[in-house]
């Protein structure tokens, strides 16, 4: 079959072939019933197949937290490491074994508190992992309190007058730490996901898609109006490459360049249809991909993009370590990590 996930070009097709089903673990899934989890899961069960990989040529990676159960419900290869560590541990594992496609697993607070130092570094440094960001503004496992991305005045346990911290922006994050894909999608959209998961399996190095994911314990709702029949359209802003980015019931607001650089949403009827911009996720330059990300309020939700924001190519930074190694041992005959790590060779260290 023809290899379209480039980024999986070294991981071994299987002749076995596979089915949703094959990935479903005997393991009980326990989140809370009405979990986004569940949602996430299931996509990414029925979406593996089609990357025609074995099971065991399958990692997933998770640090600590609600979302960081799902290696237990996969039927693949996995690990449950620690908190904010996935990224550095995933990382040692891509450069040590090409044939494998490693996903990390994380959450808002899991992956932008604690483990903050290291995703940022594991974007930078293009490694290829794909990571799916769990997103739900709160604190879950530990029953509730503010996160990194809960909104300034969030009344929580642990903020019972309102927080104070401004939130981060997973993708505006992602982008100013110059990762090569970066991407957003709702737990509740099944077929947006999926496109979304298809174009960061084929991205060869760094994919951060930022999943907003519902705990309807202790943050409810806390997207609905970007799921609501009533509102969706007029807060939701579809991304798609080499289109108007438009929006609205009837396509009537869109997204404009003023003349000071910033990006405002227009009515389009007004401005005329030339002034809209489209969208491309290829651009080298990630002003475009910057500006978008922050056109979202972050209390209303109003003008939230979703969708791929950046997709560019640069090498991957595991294929560049072998790709050195590769030259160290053609110039010195030498250069077997291996022996060295298995050799009789010892130091004395004063």
């Amino acid at each position: 079959m023809t290899d379209t996930y480039p980024a999986l070009s070294l991981v071994p097709k299987t002749q076995i072939p596979v089915t949703a089903k094959d990935f479903k673990s005997d393991q009980e899934v326990r989140w809370c019933p009405g979990c986004g989890d569940y949602s996430i899961l299931s996509n990414v069960q029925s979406f593996l197949p089609e990357l025609g990989l074995a099971r065991e040529n399958i990692v997933f990676i998770s640090g600590i937290g609600c979302s960081s159960r799902f290696p237990y419900y996969m039927n693949t290869f996995g690990m449950h490491s620690i908190h904010g560590r996935a990224p550095a541990i995933a990382t040692g594992l891509a450069i040590s074994r090409p044939d494998l496609s490693i996903w990390v697993i994380t959450g808002d607070g899991d992956s932008l508190s604690i483990g903050g130092n290291h995703l940022i570094h594991a974007l930078r440094r293009n490694v290829n992992l794909k990571i799916l960001l769990f997103n739900n503004r709160i604190y879950g496992l530990t029953k509730g309190q503010y996160s990194p991305t809960s909104e300034q005045g969030k009344i929580t346990k642990s903020t019972p007058e309102g927080s104070l911290d401004y939130a981060f922006n997973p993708v505006s994050l992602a982008l100013g730490a110059e990762a090569t894909f970066v991407a957003r999608t709702i737990d509740s959209d099944r077929k947006h996901m999926t496109e979304v998961l298809r174009r960061a399996a084929a991205h060869e190095g760094a994919a951060l898609v930022e999943i907003y994911q519902n705990c309807n314990i202790f943050n409810d709702g806390a997207w609905e109006p970007l799921k609501d029949n009533d509102t969706r359209d007029d807060t939701l802003i579809r991304l798609s490459d080499g289109e108007p980015i438009r929006f609205g019931r009837d396509g009537e607001k869109g997204v404009a360049r003023l003349a000071d650089g910033h990006l405002k949403v227009v009515d389009v009827a007004e401005v005329g249809e030339d002034a809209i911009l489209r969208h491309d996720s290829t651009a080298k330059d990630p002003g475009l991909a910057f500006a978008l990300s922050r056109l979202a309020n972050p209390r209303t939700l109003t003008n939230t993009p979703i969708g791929v924001f950046r997709d560019i190519s640069r090498p991957s930074y595991d294929r560049l370590v072998r790709e050195q190694l590769a030259e160290v041992v053609a110039a010195k005959g030498s250069g077997d990590l291996q022996s060295l790590l298995t050799g009789g060779d010892t130091w004395t260290v004063a």
